[in-house]
């Protein structure tokens, strides 16, 4: 029994989240509705509902704190709609006075933003139930009654095992690491004309990894608040660093793939790197697998084969007098190996290791979002504006059960069009496949009992979806609705056509909010974007040769400047990817952003080269490293042009250095020298393209 407990639900926190909700519900529900108090029993089980999309990725007490905020909030928010809405003109103005104070509160941490969306929901759910409700009363106590227990039952298990958020995080992390690592195998040899996309699709999975590593450190920096012993974290912050590290030498790249590819020479070596690459995504799935489990992580055997493998490869052409372009790369994956095998080595002992955080005041971060261009404000102005609409709408035209518009409109309302686009299509044919789903299985399931079976099974599948793929979670959320309207009123089905028209009303609303108030397209926000991704990467490849002149103990401020450099290129590809989304008159950049991400992509991917071996000794001559700093130079320059919104003046350029490292190139034998050098000629010409291209852009605008 234990053994099935452990690999179906303590290896898939997905499954763990949903059951944790489907028990709070089954205890909810059945009982009342057994005993005929289906509106209680549903009311509470809404609550469950709210308090779970609520919940955040703390440490227990932390997680305390925020269950606190959420009861306090959720109170708040039902007993204002019950008191409000005899008074329409009142009721309008606390909605939207409402909806800006959470949205803006939500702006002040993850903790908030959970708490605070929680609210809202709640406020519209009181809405849904106040015509069955016998006393004001009653859902404001009801609804954070349901979120109370559903968060006794999530911080009971989390008792259990106190560290399970942590390992969530941290697993996540090196799947998606994993992820990564199998996608750049396919790199190991390719064609021409499939590298481009493989590249621009590690660049998006690239944005998966960052992300888990934000949230690693946000929750790590949760339980560090909490702890009053920082030690007992020490293997969880190794952890943290094998996974930055391993990421930097997976997303760093030696040489052009175009161009290794071709050398025939290169291609059975090529094949071994691409299957070491692939052996290493599945030693970071069996430690994200053993994280999970609470199992001890076996390194596997085949990676200590295939680099011996490639090593005799290497010495067998040595033997011959030949030379091997490939010896760098393959030292980059020994190592990642190496790290990988001694995980748990001295993890006890030396500096305990330190993780950034934002030591902005709650109150600093409270007062930078009251600024007409900071996007938190603008999306908080556009979701209230959909809520009024929506809300003058159902009292003018009468709309039967109206506050679906504002509850689909909360859903699909994001703070960019690309993103609310996405969520229209998918909330809109998602509430339309469950609406078919439901009337079928309602037939099927017509007793009481049956229903609410169908709400408990269909809250397990919701909350199993969610993070995973939001159309199929809301298949099965309209289900939920609609066999909760069949157990308190009956009219389940009566409600079909107006939840499909109120559905299509809202996600309208949604949509026209951010194409008309306020539009952020990408277009506009491409140069700074460009500018804040030279000057992030010109940090790093300051820390980088600092590293190198001087290793520092700690490397917080090297890890810190290589974070904020994959943030700035997330944005860079996010913004191409959001564009592509967007109105035709609005992509006049498009070309420019397809540009931007990939070149700036790889410059990254040549700097995370250079970094992976900061720790080799004199990896770079004192000549080499003065070649670095005239690139570093000339980014500089061109930062401080971007910024003065000006041309990059040509005579900063890096011409004249290329032509001088080319023929150095062409006159040196293959070998590690000549790798070196390819190394700095890489990243010096995609710097020399990103000036071009910026150049470009600061023209057009």
């Amino acid at each position: 029994m234990q053994e099935f407990w452990v690999s179906t639900f303590w290896r898939y926190p997905n499954r763990l989240f949903a059951l944790k909700a489907a028990i709070a519900l089954s205890v909810l529900l059945i009982p009342f509705v057994s005993l005929n108090l289906s509106f209680i029993g549903v009311t509470l089980a809404l609550g469950a509902l709210a308090g779970a999309l609520s919940e955040t990725d703390d440490h227990p007490k932390g997680r305390i704190k925020a269950l606190i905020l959420t009861l306090i909030s959720f109170g708040i928010s039902s007993a204002s709609v019950e008191l409000l809405r005899p008074f329409p003109i009142l009721f309008g103005v606390g909605l939207v006075g409402s909806t800006l104070t959470f949205i803006i509160l939500g702006g002040l941490g993850e903790r908030y933003r959970g708490v605070t969306f929680g609210a809202l929901l709640v406020a519209i759910y009181t809405m849904l139930g106040a015509d069955h409700s016998p006393q004001w009363y009653w859902q404001p106590l009801l609804l954070p009654a349901g979120a109370l227990c559903y968060g006794i039952l999530s911080l009971s298990l989390l008792a259990y095992r106190p560290w399970r958020l942590l390992e969530e995080q941290l697993a996540q992390g090196f799947e998606d690491l994993s992820l990564y690592m199998k996608k750049k195998s396919e790199l190991f040899p390719s064609e021409a004309e499939a590298q481009e996309k493989l590249i621009n699709r590690l660049s998006l999975q690239n944005i998966q990894v960052v992300n888990s590593l934000e949230r690693c450190k946000n929750v790590l920096n949760s339980y560090a608040d909490a702890l009053d012993d920082q030690t007992l974290l020490r293997p969880y912050l190794h952890q943290f660093l094998l996974l930055q590290s391993l990421h930097e030498r997976a997303a760093s790249s030696h040489e052009r793939y175009d161009l290794l590819s071709k050398d025939t020479d290169n291609h059975e070596m090529l094949e071994g790197l691409g299957q070491l690459l692939l052996q290493l995504s599945q030693a970071c799935h069996q430690l994200s697998k053993s994280m999970l489990t609470g199992t001890s992580y076996q390194h596997p055997v085949a990676l200590k084969w295939t680099i011996s493998a490639l090593n005799d490869q290497i010495k067998r052409q040595l033997s011959k007098h030949e030379t091997n372009n490939l010896s760098l790369l393959l030292k980059n994956l020994t190592q990642s190996h190496v790290s990988l095998q001694n995980l748990n080595f001295n993890v006890e002992t030396g500096l305990l290791p330190r993780v950034d955080r934002d030591h902005r005041s709650l109150w600093e971060r409270f007062t930078e979002q009251l600024n007409w261009n900071h996007p938190r404000l603008r999306y908080a102005i556009r979701l209230s504006a959909c809520f009024l609409i929506g809300y003058v709408l159902m009292l003018v035209l009468n709309i039967e059960k109206g506050e679906w518009i504002l509850l689909t409109s909360l859903f699909v309302c994001q703070p960019s069009y690309s993103e609310t686009r996405r969520r229209l299509f998918q909330r809109v044919l998602g509430t339309l496949t469950g609406v078919l789903a439901g009337v079928f299985i309602v037939q099927l399931l017509p007793t009481m009992a049956g229903q609410t079976l169908l709400m408990l099974v269909a809250t397990y599948a919701f909350f199993v979806w969610l993070r995973k793929n939001y159309a199929v979670s809301v298949v099965f959320v309209t289900i939920f609705v609609i066999a909760a309207f069949n157990v308190t009123a009956g009219k389940g089905l009566i409600i079909l056509g107006p939840r499909i028209m109120d559905t299509i009303i809202g996600a309208v609303l949604a949509i026209a909010a951010v194409r008309f108030l306020w539009p952020d397209w990408q277009q506009k926000r491409l140069p700074g974007l460009l500018t804040v991704a030279l000057e992030r990467n010109k940090i790093y490849f300051s820390s980088i040769l600092s590293e190198y002149q001087e290793h520092q103990t700690d490397d917080l401020n090297y890890r810190i400047a290589r974070h904020k450099a994959h943030l700035a290129d997330n944005a860079l590809v996010l913004a191409w990817k959001s564009m592509k989304l967007e109105p035709k008159n609005q992509q006049k950049f498009q070309k420019h952003a397809f540009s931007l991400t990939y070149l700036n992509h790889a410059l990254l991917s040549y700097l995370s080269a250079l970094g992976a071996h900061k720790n080799t000794d004199k990896y770079i001559s004192k000549e080499q490293q003065e070649m670095f700093l005239q690139i570093e130079k000339v980014l500089a320059q061109a930062v401080s042009a971007l910024h003065e919104n000006e041309p990059c003046d040509p005579s900063i350029g890096l011409h004249s250095f290329l032509d001088e490292l080319s023929t150095l190139l062409n006159s040196c034998e293959k070998g590690v020298e000549r790798q070196k050098l390819v190394l700095i000629y890489n990243i010096a010409e995609v710097s020399e393209q990103l000036l071009r291209e910026a150049s470009l852009i600061a023209k057009e605008t």
